[in-house]
Order: structure tokens, then C-alpha cells, then sequence
């Protein structure tokens, strides 16, 4: 019998070929700054944890409670019997930490990217996307049916031209654009962004996934960053990196919210967040509020292996984050620093095609709060042997 699924084999080939075929790393033990990764102890430069509260006893402590008190799941999507107490609660204090009217929580970034983008938007209307969006928002877009316009990464004068050609367009007009670019570690020319659609009467939606927890007074994300409460319509933000924990949300207008409810498919057809995690959500946004120099102490350690990065010669784009690209060139030559910076005890992962262009190919680093200064002077230590062994640096 002939299998159908033969063309797989050849698939997986290409990948190995190419340098892009890579196993999965395990994790054994909890998300720290040096952990244990496939058995070997490593200073991890690749986790999203950016302030280190998944691992925070207190976080902790309140997953246990929810459980002893809700048990472990909700037992149904939000719009039958999955809405609980806590899910309203974490979504008015969501709401009042990103300054809006309401917020609706989701299961993941991805899920409220997805989700919110069909519901508003479909034939015959117009959506504007930054060409280095997170694949998220392209599926989002894809999923619409809206005509979708790419422009230029940052480039608002493009922007400006697209959306002039398009005054006479009957449909509605989306501007959408990540806060934090998650491979360059850039930031969105927000307030151009938003003058530009407000000249036009479009839509403005921002991806803050990398900007929540690490952008503006207290990690409230890019909005607050620039000062742009009231103009940005819609923010996304995602409660599965800086906040420690699983999950996304919408913020913005109570409409929006009501409108979501009932149309945005990945809301509608999906169980609701565990209890745990809901009650853990919450303690991390009082944890934020409360104690804003967990956000100083990241961008403090961001600013220190940056520098080194630079001072060593490295080609780190154009990242003005926590998040600092390596590049390297071709995917191999990427996957091959990975590897080696592995063998030397720095996990930094290699990401090539499709995720960024070969040429461009890197390891992607990412530095916490939870980083001690011995931590990064170690990373960068390895990277100078094996930057230097691979002809990166000089």
C-alpha cells in the first residue's frame, strides 16, 4: 500500500540540507536563567520569561490556592458555563493596568491576533501590515478575506502613500503592527503610525506580546511607552512571556469587547484558562504595579550584554529591546553557532527560513531581570571563543 504521506520524508531532507532541521531541546527542571537543557547546565539566553515570575513563589503560591478553591480546569468556553469570577477579574484589572474601557482575555497571543482580525475585518475592506509582523497577524489577516497591503518595516512615509491611495476605499481600514518586532528586537514608530491613520480614519491595532511587561511605567506596553492613550483602538497583549503564566487578550473599547464576545471564532470555541493560571496572571500584574524595578532591573541587564555584544563586533540589527539578534549570515552558519555556543554552555537559539530571511538567518537572545552579572559576562565570554572560531568577529 502506497503512503500518501511519502512526500514528508523529502521535506525533512530539504530541511536537513539546509542547515534548518533541529531537534527539539527538553527542558528538564524549571524556566530560569541557568537551567538544565537535554541534561547539560546552561545560562539560557532563549526564554520569553522576561521578568522572571514564572518561577516566582508567589505566583506560585497563588495557582495553588486557585486550585485547592476551583479545581483544576474550567469545564467549559466562556460563553456557556467557563466564565468564572477570576476570568472577570483578571480582565478588569487587565484592563485598568492598560488604561482602556475593557479587555477580553483569549487562550494565547496567537489566538487574539487570529481571532480579533476576522471578526472585525473581511471582504472589501483594507488592512495595512507592517511587513515584519508576527506571523500571528498574518494569519489573522489571511483568515479576513481583507485586501492586505504590506509596507515597508517602519517606514511611515510608505504607510503615508498606501493609505492616500486608498482614500476613496468604501471598506473599513486596518493599520496593524507588533509594539516590539520579536526576531529584531525594534520598536513600532507608534505615534507616526497612529498621525498617519488618523489622517486617513483607519484602525489602529498593536501586537504588544514583547512590549507588555518590558514598554512603558510599569511594563503597560508601547501605547503607554509614547503616551498614546485613547489612540490606539485595539492593543493585544499576551500573559505568556513577562507575565510568567499562558494566555492573551484584546484591550480597548467596551463595543469591541461586547462585539468580540460573540464573533471572535479562537474565544468561542475554545475552553476557557484554568483556574491557576488565571489567579497567577493576576498576582503578576499586582507584582507589576507594585514593584516597577523588576522592569529597571531587566532593561538594566538588556543595556549591559547589548554593549558587550557591540563592543565584541557582533551584528546585532537594529534591536533596541531586551531582545538582541546575533546575525549570521546563512541558516547553517547560524545553527552552527547555536550549536557551538550550546557545547560552551549558552543556549541561544538559531532561527533561520521562514521565520527570518536566510541571509539573515541568527541566534535570537533574549536577557531577563532574573540574569545575574556573572550570568552575562559568562555568555559573553562564549560568544567571543566561538564568534572568533567562526569568523563572526575579528
Amino acid at each position: 500500500m502506497s503512503n500518501p504521506l511519502a512526500f514528508l520524508d523529502a521535506e525533512i531532507q530539504k530541511l536537513k540540507e539546509a542547515g534548518l532541521y533541529r531537534e527539539l531541546r527538553v527542558l528538564d527542571g524549571e524556566q530560569r536563567a541557568r537551567c538544565r537543557i537535554d541534561g547539560k547546565e546552561v545560562v539560557n539566553l532563549s526564554s520569553n520569561n522576561y521578568l522572571g515570575l514564572a518561577t516566582d513563589p508567589r505566583l506560585r503560591q497563588a495557582a495553588k490556592a486557585a486550585i485547592d478553591k476551583l479545581g483544576v480546569g474550567s469545564g467549559a468556553v466562556r460563553t456557556i458555563i467557563g466564565t468564572m469570577a477570576l476570568h472577570v477579574e483578571l480582565e478588569r484589572r487587565l484592563a485598568e493596568f492598560k488604561h482602556t474601557e475593557a479587555c477580553l482575555a483569549f487562550q494565547s497571543g496567537c489566538a487574539a491576533n487570529q481571532g480579533v482580525i476576522q471578526s472585525l475585518f473581511g471582504p472589501g475592506d483594507l488592512i495595512f501590515s507592517d511587513e515584519l509582523n508576527h506571523a500571528s497577524i498574518i494569519d489573522g489577516c489571511r483568515l479576513s478575506r481583507a485586501e492586505v497591503r504590506v509596507w515597508p518595516h517602519r517606514d511611515t512615509a510608505a504607510l503615508d502613500q498606501k493609505l492616500a491611495a486608498a482614500a476613496d476605499h468604501p471598506g473599513k481600514k486596518l493599520v496593524v503592527t507588533d509594539g516590539v518586532f520579536s526576531m529584531d528586537g525594534d520598536i513600532a514608530p507608534l505615534p507616526e503610525i497612529v498621525r498617519v491613520a488618523e489622517k486617513y480614519g483607519a484602525v489602529v491595532m498593536v501586537d504588544d506580546a514583547h512590549a507588555s511587561g518590558v514598554l512603558g511605567k510599569n511594563g503597560r506596553g508601547s501605547v503607554d511607552h509614547f503616551g498614546l492613550h485613547g489612540r490606539v483602538h485595539i492593543q493585544v497583549g499576551t500573559l505568556s512571556k513577562a507575565i510568567g503564566a499562558l494566555g492573551g487578550y484584546v484591550a480597548g473599547g467596551v463595543p469591541l469587547r461586547d462585539f468580540l464576545v460573540h464573533r471572535a471564532r479562537p474565544f468561542l470555541f475554545s475552553t476557557s484558562h484554568p483556574p491557576s493560571v488565571t489567579a497567577t496572571c493576576l498576582e503578576a500584574i499586582n507584582i507589576l504595579e507594585r514593584e516597577p524595578e523588576l522592569v529597571e532591573r531587566l532593561w538594566d541587564n538588556a543595556r549591559y550584554f547589548k554593549a558587550g555584544l557591540k563592543r565584541l563586533g557582533f551584528n546585532t540589527g537594529q534591536s533596541e529591546t531586551p531582545i538582541t539578534p546575533v546575525i549570521a549570515g546563512e541558516a547553517k552558519r547560524a545553527m552552527r553557532l547555536s550549536d557551538r555556543l550550546f557545547e560552551e554552555g549558552v543556549f541561544a537559539q538559531g532561527i533561520g527560513f521562514p521565520t527570518v530571511p536566510n541571509e539573515r538567518s541568527r541566534v535570537r537572545t533574549i536577557v531577563t531581570a532574573a540574569h545575574t552579572r556573572d550570568d552575562l559576562d559568562f555568555a559573553l565570554e562564549k560568544f567571543e571563543k566561538v564568534g572568533r572560531e567562526l569568523g563572526l568577529i575579528q
